[in-house]
């Protein structure tokens, strides 16, 4: 008998602790993955508290179904180590990143190829465990994409930062007028997305978010102007500097805040996408929101076939690196304090 050794929550709003358990056997087309590295998302601190804020002392509860204990963590990369029976053996030894967003595989959005709307979902590290851990059961071996040559810690974070800026950017490609491009937010997502929108798009990219070193870290990354939302008049001067406000906006932090600066900034028939997490509430006057002929798009994550698309966009080397910090799997929980807390910037990942 092999022992799996997992960062569990055991209660929530209560730090992450190891447990240990027997380790699965895959059965039919399951694949076991021995997990070599696995990202830290700010979702799963919504995971760990139990709920999302909804603004206005409004929470989203998000326990339920959950049995504890958990293994939180979606951005995983692995070695095949054992496979099902009706999964080539081949497979085995094979390095992948795993496609994380899986669905129920009968419904109507999964038959449509949106798994990661199925109402029946089997999200690895939100329904099902995940990665935080020295091994993973995948439900489908067609989860498993390859990542040669791309470092092991790139292919990680793309299965969820990087699958969400792309979804993000990918519902903005279709617009007619192709200006200019705002990312509200530097986190982890967001520097991902500044990253992805070089490769995807000709105009040029401003930056918006409140840490001084995001705004550097951005700059330094390809970012042609990096504003700060705390500056007196910056909405008077993004008006001015970009001649109406922005035909694109991305708001990686979704927030109240947030939203309001991508309001306020967004040309005359402009589109946002929202793919923050940070909560909250956000309301809009309806007489605005026609005036304006104003585009606003919610996106969680993008689909197995956008993740293709993206590991071929970054297999084909026209993608940045994003700041990652690499870190013991053993300190997941201080990390998780860290991120909580705004001090970190680009990307933890967890490292067996």
């Amino acid at each position: 008998m092999t022992l799996m050794h997992r960062q569990s929550l055991v209660k929530f709003d209560a730090p992450l602790c190891e447990t240990i358990v027997e380790t699965p056997r895959p059965l039919g087309r399951q694949v076991l993955v021995r997990v070599e590295r696995c990202g830290l998302c700010h979702s799963d601190l919504h995971i760990q508290d139990g709920y999302a804020d909804l603004g206005s002392d409004r929470k989203l509860d998000t326990t339920r179904g959950m049995t504890l204990p958990f293994t939180l963590g979606h951005e995983i990369a692995g070695v095949v180590e054992e496979v099902g029976m009706d999964v080539s053996k081949s497979l085995i030894g094979t390095r992948k990143a795993i496609f994380p967003w899986i669905g129920c595989g009968q419904c109507r959005a999964c038959l449509n190829g949106d798994e990661n709307l199925c109402l029946k979902q089997r999200f690895l590290g939100v329904a099902i465990d995940g990665g935080f851990a020295s091994h993973v059961l995948v439900p489908d071996a067609k989860y498993l994409l390859d990542y040669d040559p791309l470092p092991v810690n790139q292919a990680a974070t793309l299965m969820c930062s990087g699958i969400t800026a792309y979804g993000a950017l990918r519902r903005l490609v279709d617009r007619p007028r192709q200006r200019n491009l705002l990312l509200i937010g530097l986190g982890g997502v967001g520097m991902m997305g500044l990253s992805l929108a070089q490769a995807m798009f000709k105009q040029k990219i401003s930056v918006a978010d409140v840490s001084t070193a995001a705004r550097e870290a951005a700059l330094n990354s390809g970012a042609a102007v990096a504003y700060d939302p705390a500056e007196p008049d910056v909405l008077k001067r993004i008006l001015e500097e970009t001649e109406g406000g922005f035909d694109a906006v991305v708001d990686f932090a979704g927030n109240e805040k947030s939203m309001a600066l991508a309001v306020a900034t967004v040309a005359l028939g402009g589109k946002i996408v929202v793919s923050g997490l940070m909560g909250g509430n956000f309301s809009l006057p309806m007489v605005q929101w026609i005036y304006k002929r104003m585009t606003i798009e919610g996106l969680m994550v993008g689909t197995l076939a956008e993740a293709k698309e993206l590991m071929a966009l970054a297999r084909s080397g026209k993608i940045k690196p994003t700041p990652i910090n690499e870190q013991p799997m053993g300190d997941v929980q201080k990390w998780i304090e860290q991120l909580r807390a705004g001090k970190v910037v680009g990307r933890i990942v967890l490292k067996n």
